[in-house]
């Protein structure tokens, strides 16, 4: 994918924000990676089950009567691990120690989880118009 240096790019720019983050992934919502910026070793498998989480998040906020969900944080003994929907088609994964400023991580994934749906967008457009 022609967008795939720019999601690096975004990956790296998101990581030297949060200095606790220890991994950042793109993905789509079919789980498969378009871009990794992490030493965790099962980058594959962490996207396929964010991505599937995310989609049962947005599904239970749905039935739940709490309108349309966009992101999901999970607490573990060694840490965080925190999806956010980037646009419809992928999924923003982060790796964060337990140390993390949980603020400052939703506010940066937030704004790249937007950068990564526009550089999407833009590849998507590319492809179509060639």
């Amino acid at each position: 994918m022609a967008a795939e240096p720019d999601l690096l790019c975004e990956l790296r720019r998101l990581r030297a924000c949060v200095p606790q983050l220890t991994g950042a992934l793109a993905a789509g919502i079919d789980g498969k990676v378009l871009a990794t910026d992490t030493e965790h070793g099962e980058a594959e498998q962490i996207a396929v089950l964010t991505a599937g989480a995310l989609d049962v998040a947005l599904r239970l906020a749905d039935v739940a009567g709490r309108g349309r969900a966009s992101e999901l944080l999970v607490r573990g003994e060694g840490g965080y691990v925190a999806a956010y929907a980037a646009g419809p088609s992928a999924v923003l994964t982060l790796l964060a120690g337990p140390r993390v400023n949980v603020g400052r991580l939703h506010l940066e994934a937030r704004r790249s989880s937007a950068r990564i749906r526009d550089l999407l967008d833009g590849a998507l457009e590319r492809l179509e118009n060639t």
